[in-house]
């Protein structure tokens, strides 16, 4: 039975000479977001920010400096990745390139994949999506339908991906597809990366209950890929993506995304708050505590090369847990919040409330993650 085994995090270097780095360059452009812009930072855009944290250095940290890179330690970027979320900077540009698409690359792409997105990746001038879900297959990622034939002039791809998070925003996607006709389940996938300006590609958005536009619908009609845009081994696609996976469920993010909402309510409370409000903030914080060190573990054991698949999906699920209950909870025990008020508490919380029920969609389910965590400790 496998055991959530704490591990020392020890990223090298002056680790508080890099947090204030980080936090001067959010400094220098906080002035133009909005509190609902700083909810949930990493499904927010702006590209002036992201290029500046290309030219600083806090982008494809730890790539070979041959493709931009900084070869820089795992553990620094986490760092660096806790600071943009706990100070709400808005990251949804250049998330999933820096995240797992560029890591991908460097480690399955061809050459000319690598010189044609790890630098614009870099930079945060080039950004990527995942083409994973499908229509009518729930959280059964195996159930991949869309088709990639290999032809003489490349891989023509027919079929449609869903909940596609910023592919309106993306020059690129990495792409699940069957590429073995006949093939069911896991094997026979293989993982493209598709340009999305290419003919016979559609994007259509999917509109969130907030109003805004972060998911994606994207078809595609006979596209024609080129044979190098394989990434990794032809059938090999299951095993690469759920090693991706686990760089997506344990980081930062499983417990920060609702952070600036435990922010304002801190300023709201004051020096002397209610006895309701004073343990709903000491229990919030004990929560985030305990969920972060869980999450430096995860991250030092895949800075290690190991992989904690089981450790990473009990973070996501119990992250999730936690963000999604903290906007009841405080809706719960501030009784004058106002949701008409234009003060930060009320246009956070509301914002929160509404858009919270999609957290425990992106990167698994909670009856996906269970299943994996029940699996690793022998139990299914």
């Amino acid at each position: 039975m496998q055991i959530f085994s704490l591990r020392e995090f020890a990223p090298p270097g002056d680790v508080t000479a890099l947090r204030d780095e980080v936090r001067a360059l959010i400094a220098a452009h906080e002035h133009r977001w909005a509190p609902e812009q700083r909810a949930n930072p990493w499904f927010s855009f702006d590209p002036e920010f992201s290029r500046a944290l290309g030219d600083a250095g806090f982008l494809g940290m730890t790539w070979p400096k041959q493709y931009g890179g900084h070869e820089r330690h795992a553990l620094e970027r986490y760092v660096v990745i806790e600071e943009l979320l706990a100070n709400g900077a808005p990251s949804g540009l250049h998330w999933i390139a820096d995240r797992q698409t560029g890591p991908l690359l460097v480690k399955y792409g061809t050459e000319r994949i690598k010189a044609k997105y790890l630098p614009g990746m870099a930079a945060g001038e080039i950004y990527a999506c995942i083409g994973l879900s499908e229509p009518n297959s729930g959280s059964d990622l195996a159930s991949v339908r869309t088709f990639a034939e290999k032809t003489a002039e490349g891989w023509r791809v027919n079929g449609q991906k869903v909940w596609t998070s910023g592919a309106h925003k993306s020059h690129a996607a990495l792409t699940l597809l069957r590429t073995e006709a006949g093939s069911e389940r896991q094997a026979g996938l293989s993982q493209l990366m598709i340009d999305l300006d290419l003919p016979g590609v559609t994007i259509r958005p999917i509109i969130d209950m907030t109003g805004q536009h972060h998911f994606n619908e994207i078809f595609f009609e006979d596209v024609l890929v080129p044979l190098d845009a394989l990434v990794g081994e032809e059938g090999r696609g299951w095993a690469q993506v759920t090693a991706e996976l686990a760089l997506e469920r344990s980081g930062p993010e499983r417990y920060l995304s609702s952070h600036m909402l435990l922010e304002a309510l801190i300023d709201h409370a004051g020096p002397s708050p209610a006895p309701a409000l004073a343990e709903l903030i000491g229990r919030l914080t004990a929560e985030m505590w305990t969920l972060r060190q869980m999450s430096l573990a995860t991250a030092a054991k895949l800075a290690a090369g190991e992989d904690p698949m089981v450790e990473a999906a009990i973070v996501k699920d119990l992250g999730n847990a936690y963000e999604q209950a903290m906007p009841r909870l405080v809706q719960a025990v501030v009784e004058d919040v106002d949701f008409a008020d234009d003060t930060r508490l009320a246009r956070l919380l509301k914002f929160i409330l509404v858009q919270s029920p999609s957290y425990s969609l992106r990167g698994g389910t909670p009856e996906v993650l269970r299943g994996i965590i029940a699996r690793g400790l022998g139990l299914r």
